[in-house]
């Protein structure tokens, strides 16, 4: 009895043992489940999102942009997105995020469909107006904004809640946002796009109205705006202070948008140099105004008490015949105040 009596004990123990042990094994391999496939499904979001409006802006801005490059570049990043979800489709999710991992699928669906229909009305566009043209665009382009909300709350969100109704601690489901910037695929900001690039060739060759117009120059320091004069003999008293700043006001004087607009200020003593500094304008569009500040010159002692020049030039985009508004050299007097 006594023997039995100690087989049983020992078969108990034994039996705790696998059960204790399987117990111990079954967390880390459940938290392993879902860490791997989440790891597997960041690449493909942030691939997804990078052909989203960041890349979009970044190719609208490029000055030697034509409509069938951009046509071209929609149907790329439209393959991209297809691929993407074939790569997806591979997965294995967890039985618990199944339901969510189809709306990874739709969310990569949208996009391709959204991105080949961009590329699709601009190839189409015809004898359409710009304003037409734009309307349809920005109407197409909500399948961008459709696939962000489905990531976000039919996938991203419901698979954050199964993580932590599991009690799976240190996985993260990744976001995807393929729309950043929602100016970007507004009507108003295809109508401008498309204009300009309406009147580009495919060859690159400019047509149409185009040029800069430069309003004012201001010197700001410690509070205190001097508004720089060109025509006047008498030099604009400018104190140096360490915050001191030239704002440039221009306007865009053509009937197309512009891209990557170059405004240089330079600052000569006695026909010397002593300050120079180019600053790009990355898009302004037709008939709009903006401000560029130049600031932390460094001048020399040199030019503190003397009389110097400063000189602004807005340079010449594509298409731009006149070029005698776009500049002026200024007269001015530095003193410290």
């Amino acid at each position: 009895m006594a023997r039995l009596a100690g087989f049983v004990a020992l078969a108990i123990a034994i039996v705790l043992g696998i059960v204790f042990s399987i117990g111990s094994c079954g967390g880390p391999s459940k938290h392993d489940e879902y860490k791997s496939y989440m790891d597997s499904v960041q690449p493909i979001a942030q691939r997804s999102a990078a052909t989203g409006t960041t890349a979009l802006a970044r190719e609208l801005n490029s000055t030697k942009l034509t409509l069938p490059a951009l046509q071209a570049k929609l149907g790329e990043w439209s393959r991209e997105q297809q691929q993407s979800y074939n790569e997806a489709l591979q997965l294995v999710p967890p039985a618990q995020l199944q339901a969510a991992h189809q709306q990874i699928l739709a969310t990569l669906q949208l996009r391709a469909i959204g991105l080949t229909g961009l590329a699709n009305i601009l190839a189409q566009a015809g004898s359409k107006t710009a304003p037409q043209v734009a309307a349809l665009l920005a109407k197409q382009a909500q399948l961008l904004s459709a696939s962000d909300l489905v990531w976000a709350e039919l996938f991203r969100l419901p698979a954050t809640e199964t993580l932590t109704r599991l009690g799976v601690k240190g996985v993260i489901a990744p976001p995807s946002q393929i729309v950043a910037n929602p100016e970007v695929i507004s009507a108003r900001s295809f109508e401008e796009v498309y204009s300009r690039l309406h009147a580009t060739s495919t060859s690159g060759k400019v047509t149409g109205v185009h040029g800069s117009q430069l309003l004012s120059t201001e010197a700001v320091s410690n509070g205190q705006t001097s508004t720089l004069s060109s025509s006047s003999g008498v030099p604009t008293k400018v104190n140096v202070a360490a915050n001191l700043v030239f704002k440039v006001s221009f306007k865009n004087s053509g009937n197309f948008q512009e891209v990557k607009v170059p405004v240089t200020l330079t600052v000569t003593v006695s026909n010397k140099t002593v300050a120079n500094k180019t600053t790009k304008v990355l898009s302004i569009p037709k008939g709009e105004t903006t401000t560029v500040t130049f600031g932390n010159l460094q001048l020399p002692t040199t030019a503190f008490g003397a009389q110097a020049t400063v000189h602004v030039e807005v340079g010449k985009v594509p298409g731009e015949t006149n070029l005698a508004n776009n500049r002026a050299s200024y007269s001015v007097f530095f003193s410290l105040g």
